[in-house]
């Protein structure tokens, strides 16, 4: 006789009520669920690099596992090589020098550490400021750490920057409010999703922003190298180590997605509070990995050259794709996205995407995924293999695109 399967009473946390499912999380199922049923949907959805990382970083990946003494604990700040090589990549790379002993954190991936800098700096209550459109992550952590999200436009006609008479608006009325500081402010640049690249006078007045008004600008920096003649850390601003910290990955510049190698790099003081969490989440990462990503860290310039070689002709064809959509864009986009506004006529992001997807077994993101400020846009991610973009543009033109168009306006 089978038992009867009760239903327990028992509720998840509040926090969990804060936030829904990853939006990739729920789409990548249907997408997965289309391809089980024969259909062959190409992805130019997420921005995992579908390269593989250099040779020598395999080689010395499986070279490190064969070692009898590399498989037991690692320190939780990292080996000393791993940090000393990241610091020889910001010297390489940005111009700036790092205290590889107390200036640099490794983490396992970037979003990891979003989550600790939140959990160091930030009590229930405290403000952060989230930009929208940006990387959901800001908002959902913010909210599992029981923060309060203040959102800050970012708009295409300033050029996706920051309105700092904004953010001077919404700190002076939170303080009438008498509600917590806002005490911590996300930034993405060069930007995802938009592509938009920074300058250093917009690195210059972030830091001035944050000394002025006593709160932690974060800059999320994954992307400086992709399609960018011009790598820029906004620790290169003077006075920026003392009120800043700046993430950085292996992801995307060094096709290692999987690996889950990044870092943040700041003054020692906020090193050792975002330690202090770090510590008492994870046990430190796999020694080979570390020493495979330090030999990836050696990589000379021409890697990267001829990566960005690939990825310029496959932002040709994600430009044709958006043209044959009626988008507009900015040809100035860096980074591993394109970012285009859709027609006046089409209802919506969203509406757009999921007729690309039925209709031409083709993923695109809705940018409403980032925030109602990327309601009217669509992300193309240039991660994947030439042939399949090709034949993901030759099926899209054969979507009628004035019929799609007068679809959607019956709509509405």
């Amino acid at each position: 006789m089978e038992k009867e399967s009760k239903v327990c009473n028992i509720r998840p946390a509040d926090r969990i009520e804060q936030v829904g499912e990853y939006y990739f999380s729920k789409k990548l199922k249907e997408v997965a669920g289309m391809i089980a049923a024969g259909k062959r949907v190409i992805s130019l959805g997420v921005g995992g690099p579908d390269r593989q990382p250099t040779g020598w970083a395999i080689d010395a990946f499986c070279d490190a596992l064969q070692k009898p003494d590399v498989h037991g604990y690692q320190p939780y700040n990292g080996i000393p090589e791993l940090r000393k090589w990241f610091a020889k990549w910001y010297e390489q790379w940005y111009g700036i020098t790092l205290d590889p002993k107390t200036e640099i954190l490794p983490l396992i991936g970037s979003k990891e550490g979003i989550f600790h800098i939140s959990l160091a700096f930030l009590n229930p209550g405290d403000g952060v400021l989230v930009p929208n459109p940006g990387y959901p992550t800001y908002t959902s952590v913010s909210g599992l750490v029981g923060a309060d999200i203040v959102s800050y436009q970012l708009d295409e006609k300033n050029g996706w920057y920051p309105d700092f008479d904004e953010l001077e608006r919404i700190l002076a009325e939170r303080q009438q409010s008498g509600k917590p500081t806002v005490k911590l402010m996300w930034v993405n640049y060069p930007n995802m999703p938009t592509g938009a690249d920074a300058t250093d006078e917009l690195f210059d007045r972030l830091v001035a922003f944050g000394m002025a008004n006593q709160l932690i600008i974060c800059n999320d920096n994954p992307y400086s190298s992709i399609l960018n003649d011009h790598p820029r850390s906004i620790l290169s601003s003077p006075g920026a180590k003392e009120i800043c910290i700046e993430l950085n990955s292996m992801s995307k510049s060094h096709n290692m997605p999987g690996w889950r190698v990044g870092m943040l790099a700041s003054n020692p003081q906020f090193v050792q509070w975002v330690l202090k969490v770090k510590s008492n989440v994870d046990s430190g990462q796999l020694k080979p990995l570390q020493l495979a990503a330090v030999t990836a860290l050696k990589t000379k310039r021409y890697w990267f050259t001829l990566m960005n070689e690939q990825y310029r002709e496959r932002r040709i064809i994600a430009e044709q794709i958006m043209d044959s959509l009626g988008c507009t864009y900015d040809k100035k986009q860096v980074g591993l996205f394109l970012w285009g506004k859709i027609p006046d006529h089409i209802e919506s992001s969203e509406w757009l995407t999921d007729k690309i997807l039925y209709d031409a077994h083709v993923f695109i993101v809705p940018g409403s995924v980032f925030g109602s400020a990327g309601e009217r846009y669509i992300r193309i991610s240039l991660c994947c293999p030439d042939e399949k973009f090709a034949i993901a543009l030759n099926r899209i033109k054969k979507l009628n695109i004035k019929t799609l168009h007068a679809t959607s306006l019956q709509k509405t």
